[in-house]
Parts: C-alpha cells; sequence; structure tokens
C-alpha cells in the first residue's frame, strides 16, 4: 500500500502543503481534484522525491520513510517504488520512441539491449504507437507523446504510478485517446495516484477521489461521496465552479467496466 503521513512542504515563505495524511490500497486508483495551485502536483512530486518534503513519513510498497531520516539508499529503493507521467512528456529529444521507453531497462535495470527493445516494443503495441517505434517525439502528437511516457513509465514494473495533468497540455482531440489508455491500465489493479481536471473521467475511474485546496484535503471518499455527496462547502463550491465553467466543454467519458485489453 501507499501510506503518507503528515507530510508538509513549503518554497521559502509559501507553505504549499499542510500535513497532507492519505493511504492507497495496493490495486486502487485514487484520484486528486481541486483547483490550480492548492498542492495537487506537488504532493506528487514529494512522494518520489522530485521535491523533498520538510517533513513527514512516506510509506510505498515495501519502502517506509522519514523524510528527514532517510539515507540515499532508502531515498532510491523509494524512487524505484514509482513512476511518473508528466504533463510535458518530458521525453528525451535526440532518443527514438523505442530508446525512450527502453533507456530505464538499460541504464537503471542493466537489461540487455535486445531483452529491452521486445519490452518496449510489447509496450509501445499495447499503447497503440508501435509503428512509431523509429520515429523521435518531435514528429509525434501530443497524445502519442503521452502514450510513449505512458509506456516508459510502465516499462520499469513500478509498484505504482503517479499521473501529473497527463492531458493538460494536450489538445482536445487527443485527450480521450490517453484517458482510454489510462483507464486500461487501471483494469489491471495497478495502483495509481492521478491528478486531473477532467472530472468525467475522475468520477468513472476512480476508487477514491481526493479533493485539495489550500494546501490540505478537504475531503476524500467515493466518487459518488465526492461529486453527488459533498459535505463541505469548499468542495460543493469548486464543484458548482467547475460546471458552471465546463458545461460545454467537457465531454463525457464512457469507458465501461474499464476495458481489459492491455496484458501488462
Amino acid at each position: 500500500m501507499i501510506r503518507v503521513s503528515n507530510i508538509r512542504k513549503s518554497f521559502k515563505d509559501h507553505v504549499v502543503l499542510k500535513d497532507i495524511s492519505f493511504d492507497v490500497n495496493e490495486g486502487e486508483v485514487v484520484v486528486i481534484i481541486g483547483p490550480s495551485g492548492s498542492g495537487k502536483s506537488t504532493l506528487l512530486r514529494c512522494l518520489n522525491f522530485l521535491e523533498k518534503p520538510d517533513v513527514g513519513q512516506i510509506e510505498i510498497g515495501d519502502v517506509k520513510l522519514d523524510v528527514n531520516k532517510a539515507n540515499r539508499q532508502t531515498l532510491n529503493k523509494l524512487r524505484m517504488q514509482t513512476s511518473m507521467v508528466f504533463q510535458h512528456y518530458n521525453l528525451f529529444k535526440n532518443k527514438t520512441v523505442l530508446e525512450n521507453v527502453t533507456h530505464a531497462l538499460v541504464v537503471a535495470k542493466r537489461m540487455n539491449k535486445e531483452a529491452a527493445k521486445e519490452v518496449g516494443r510489447d509496450l509501445l503495441k499495447q499503447v497503440g504507437i508501435l509503428d512509431k517505434q523509429n520515429q523521435y517525439p518531435i514528429r509525434l502528437s501530443g497524445g502519442q507523446q503521452q502514450r510513449v511516457g505512458i509506456a516508459r513509465a510502465l516499462a520499469v514494473n513500478p509498484y505504482a504510478i503517479f499521473f501529473d495533468e497527463p492531458t493538460s497540455s494536450l489538445d482536445p482531440e487527443w485527450v480521450g485517446e490517453v484517458l482510454r489508455v489510462i483507464s486500461k491500465i487501471a483494469s489491471h489493479n495497478k495502483t495509481m495516484i492521478i491528478v486531473t481536471h477532467e472530472m468525467n473521467f475522475a468520477r468513472e475511474i476512480a476508487d477514491k477521489v481526493i479533493f485539495m485546496a489550500d494546501g490540505v484535503i478537504v475531503e476524500q471518499g467515493t466518487p459518488e461521496e465526492i461529486f453527488d455527496y459533498p459535505q463541505k462547502e469548499r468542495t460543493k463550491k469548486f464543484l458548482r465552479d467547475f460546471h458552471r465553467n465546463n458545461s460545454v466543454a467537457e465531454e463525457p467519458f464512457h469507458q465501461s467496466g474499464r476495458v481489459k485489453e492491455l496484458a501488462l
């Protein structure tokens, strides 16, 4: 499981995260929603130490640490438990699609290059872009680049995958295809934490929804509890404002039953 206890993070005098605590069970999909600037992305980055929290405890899989007492070896073990899919893809521009997917397998996992290529091609086939394996990222659409990022995250077989606004940089026509790939991964009980503004997607894919605002968790619960019966006024206001501003823009997301097509 993932257990986060009393995580705090400040940038100079600005407190971004205020005693954040929550659990994610193995195989669970947790979606974090909330207004911009609420600390959602910073929280994800703290969990794998892309940002170092000021205080707190983190447990992911079989690694548990106090953020101010952990040594480098324990930090490396924690980082190996997760993969991140970023807003802006973060692909190596000078490497082909296949090389982007296999890089961590060869460098970090010390896998034979040919074996790594076999794994990489299988994952690219599963996310629907095997035909692009020899292309460079600049030749791909945003949706295709993000699918490369997802294949890269899957390649190292992490305990959990973190998605940081995976569709926020995409043109509207590519959003659905990326969301469908993520939903297929979820169908295989992969532990996932997803930060997103796609409310219809969040409602359908999540086992649990966390609503954050002003650096704190305001409330958390099932999608039905959060979207249909929110208890806190701050949550109600966020959902009212969201629906008012997106009444036409957001298309319904339909992925019934988390279609089981990926053999992960």
